[in-house]
């Protein structure tokens, strides 16, 4: 009979091929058991194999529930302790150990433990002996050496090609073993040792899931069942990785069957293969795909520095610090040449993958946020910087080793086993805001340049977040000393109002928005109230808010009534949308700015209020008996759709009444609904209040149980009077000789208030208003002095629409003098148009006796 081939493809030996007596090899004697046990927490044993019981000669019911240590040999407590302290904190662990077999005898045995948690919160330790049964000397059969001693004890030899075989087998560059029929390993090669960190010898005997505890391992094990049962060659996508990883996606694994010449299977072999550029090309992508998701999720420059960090510990690097520049760079093309001054950064964030913390004193330390860091000229950061873009580094680099030795924050930051270090600038549209340092010394791999593509990738994201917010932040603040400065400083002084204020910029990221208000003083004594509302946030809607406050004032000097001067303002607002627009066409552009506003005048000496608005909330009122109501004002539309007429109100408001005029961000609460914004308002206003400051706080309070989502305005007014002691009038007849009656009516009203000092200017004003009435007017004439705390008015009413306007006479012009001496006279002076006639006035400052 021929002996069979000791390796597939070996062909028998020519000495074999001669005829003889058959021989028939002896059956290979069946290994014993491996021996497993399970020890818990306290050391206690919970489980005890049959292997167990053949080994040490215990029967499970003397050993479970025991303490292990009993197992020890006496003199071995020590070497126990110290196996102890070495597995704490991992999750495998081997060596030899000294045991005492039940006779008394001692045994010397290599132990493999993995660490395992139960179902409950119990963690235990799986014990494993290899099958050591094996006599010395003898060389387990079934082994490619078995067989080959086989062969040698037939006559046969070892040929050369069997030798080859073997050398293939132990060299081979993937992971190679053989299970026999009882799917327990025989045979493992060099790849498969190094992979798992044991001996052949140390796993020979067990099984895969007593080698790797591992859900995969058990998956592998049911497939090689399948190849023994003829189910052919098997696949898996994932294997056993490095020792205490269990199982690892970078693998693929293939089971073959084993068959003898009959075509019976009698083995299976597993060969694994590493995808690794796969697979790290592959976790690549992931990480960069979840740092578009975790990097960059708030406006705050110190939290998005420390996202960059989490996001790459333990992902690509062991530790990671990112250092923000004091004095951020802008502009410049990168240089090759490293600065001539140390840089200074503050360490803004660290991750390092060290159980005891960023701050710990070993290797991957990655220093303490806040701190300040001074890197020397010449060092690879100062370097990277210069140049704009990233660079590695490895523990054996000349640079590397100067950075060190000079720079005592980078020796404790990299520490003495740190071996593969990344720096990459952070830069963002044209600014170097700081560096990023990554660094390994867990990880054996170095860093490679595709981990250094990845770097600069993560980086990137976080200087763009870094660099908006900081531009975001710049633009916030810019907006709001922009807003602040184009609000009323302080309220003019004027006797018609009480008045009250409150100015709130929205709490969200969209910034600073349009809203404004303003108290124009008029003539006659009467005041102007206005709040206005800008569609928008940011720089833009602070600057169309500056133009259209502007707007307003201008218009209001005019005195023009509320509907009029909206009227003007929706013009204004569809030539700035078509500027912005870019087109002449207003029609296209038409609301393209969107703003609301509100025109109040009140009118101390009637009591009365004229009130216009354009798409704005209508104001509130509140009676001095506390009834609260808005005033029917008809809405109008929003300035900038053009062509649509505005409407006036006029209501008489008793003295002491309370006007509330707001933007609308005060009612567009998140927590109640429109009712009862609105029945909160009623009740705050309506609560008797000492000063018009409470009446505000006491307003917001109630609206706002947070930073609002849009700006607010709110203007407090109450109203006073101008009584009949404080205003003189006369009708007059459109004659000549009634001017100098008119200048007697004057000088006698202004001794009865004591203000005989403003006789002289009084009584040149009076002459030059009536008789420009008299003569270039119309009757019905009415003179009227109106006297306030430090201002007198004097004014002239006509029937006619004709205004009067200042011309400088020439040298031989005998008129055209008098409007220029009450230019020149009064502190100001103006004409008011009514819907018959017109009012010429004239103002005048009282010195303070």
């Amino acid at each position: 009979m021929e002996r069979l081939p000791t390796h597939p493809g070996e062909r028998p030996h020519e000495s074999d091929a001669s005829p003889g007596p058959a021989r028939t090899a002896p059956p290979p004697p069946t290994p014993p058991p491996p021996a497993t046990a399970a020890v818990d927490a306290r050391g206690i044993v919970t489980e005890w194999s049959e292997g167990a019981r053949q080994l040490l000669g215990y029967p499970p019911s003397e050993v479970v529930g025991q303490p292990a240590a009993r197992l020890l040999a006496d003199d071995a407590g020590t070497a126990g302790a110290a196996a102890l302290r070495d597995a704490a904190g991992r999750e495998r662990w081997s060596g030899t150990v000294a045991l005492r077999h039940r006779d008394g005898r001692r045994l010397r045995r290599e132990l493999l433990a993995h660490r395992r948690t139960a179902d409950g919160p119990v963690t235990e330790w799986l014990v494993v002996s290899a099958v050591t049964g094996t006599p010395e000397g003898q060389t387990p059969a079934g082994t490619p050496e078995g067989e080959a001693a086989e062969g040698e004890a037939a006559g046969g030899g070892t040929s050369g090609s069997g030798r080859l075989g073997e050398w293939a087998f132990r060299q081979a560059p993937c992971v190679m073993a053989v299970f026999d029929a009882d799917l327990r390993l025989v045979r493992a090669n060099a790849g498969m040792e190094q992979v798992l960190s044991r001996t052949e010898d140390q796993m020979r005997g067990l099984r895969l899931p007593e080698i790797v505890p591992h859900p995969v391992s058990d998956e592998t094990e049911a497939k090689m069942r399948r190849v023994l049962e003829g189910g052919g060659p098997q696949q898996l996508r994932a294997g056993a990785g490095p020792a205490g990883t269990g199982a690892n996606d970078g693998w693929s694994t293939s089971l073959v069957p084993l068959e003898d010449p009959a075509g019976h299977v009698r083995a299976v072999c597993l060969a694994a293969h590493q995808r690794l550029q796969e697979h790290l090309a592959r976790q690549r992508m992931l990480l960069l795909s979840e740092a578009s998701a975790r990097i960059g999720t708030t406006a705050d420059s110190g939290r998005t520095a420390q996202e960059l960090a989490d996001i790459a510990v333990p992902g690509l690097a062991d530790f990671a610090a990112v250092d923000l520049l004091d004095a951020p760079r802008h502009g410049g093309a990168p240089s090759p040449a490293a600065p001539a001054r140390p840089l200074a950064a503050t360490r803004t964030a660290v991750r390092s993958v060290l159980d005891d913390g960023p701050t710990a004193s070993a290797a991957g330390t990655a220093g303490t946020a806040g701190t300040k860091t001074l890197y020397p000229a010449l060092s690879p950061v100062a370097r990277c910087l210069a140049q704009g873009h990233g660079a590695l580094y490895d523990a054996a680099d000349p640079d590397f080793l100067r950075w060190v030795r000079q720079d005592p924050g980078a020796a404790r930051l990299l520490g003495s086993t740190t071996h593969s270090v990344m720096v990459v600038p952070m830069r963002a549209h044209g600014a170097t805001l700081g560096v990023a340092l990554f660094g390994r010394h867990r990880h054996a791999e170095p860093f490679e340049a595709d981990d250094l593509w990845l770097a600069e990738e993560l980086t990137a994201k976080a200087a763009v977040s870094i660099h908006t917010a900081r531009r975001d932040s710049r633009e916030h603040t810019s907006t709001m000393t922009l807003q602040r400065s184009l609000l009323p400083q302080t309220l003019p002084d004027q006797g018609a109002l009480d008045i009250a204020t409150r100015y709130l910029p929205a709490g969200t990221r969209a910034g600073v928005g349009g809203d404004w208000f303003d108290v124009i003083p008029l003539s006659g004594a009467r005041v102007a109230l206005v709040v206005g509302d800008v569609v928008g946030h940011g720089i833009r809607a602070s600057a169309t808010m500056g133009r259209l406050r502007t707007a307003v004032r201008t218009l209001a000097d005019v005195d023009l009534p509320p509907d009029e001067l909206l009227t003007h303002l929706d013009d204004l607002v569809l030539h700035l949308s078509a500027d912005e627009s870019g087109t002449d066409d207003t029609a296209e552009s038409a609301g393209g700015i969107g703003t609301t506003c509100l025109y109040a005048v009140y009118d101390p000496v009637s009591r009365r209020c004229a009130l216009a608005r354009a798409g704005h909330p209508p104001p509130a009122a509140v009676t001095p008996d506390g009834a609260v109501r808005f005033l029917d004002v008809p809405a109008g539309p929003p300035l900038g759709l053009g062509g649509l007429p505005f409407e006036t109100f006029e209501t008489e408001l008793p003295e002491g009444s309370l006007l509330a005029l707001y933007t609308d961000g005060l009612l567009a609460a998140r927590d109640h609904d429109i009712d009862e914004a609105l029945d909160k308002m009623f009740a705050a206003l309506a609560r008797p209040a000492k000063t018009l400051d409470t009446v505000c706080d006491r307003v917001l309070t109630a609206m706002l149980t947070h930073r609002p989502d849009d700006d607010i305005a709110l203007l407090v007014a109450r109203t006073r009077a101008l009584h009949a002691d404080r205003v003189a009038a006369w009708d007059l007849a459109s004659d000549p000789a009634v001017v100098a009656r008119a200048r007697k009516h004057a000088t006698e009203q202004l001794t009865a208030w004591g203000l005989d000092d403003a006789a002289f200017i009084t009584e040149l004003t009076v002459s030059e208003l009536v008789t420009n009435a008299i003569r270039y007017g119309r009757p019905p004439i009415q003179l009227r002095l109106i006297h306030e705390a430090s201002t007198l008015t004097c004014e002239v009413f006509d029937s006619s629409s004709t205004a009067p306007h200042m011309r400088r006479a020439r040298t031989f012009d005998e008129g055209g003098r008098g409007l220029l001496l009450v230019g020149q006279l009064a502190r100001r002076w103006g004409t008011r148009h009514a819907l018959t006639g017109k009012t010429v006035w004239a103002e005048q400052s009282l010195s303070p006796g």
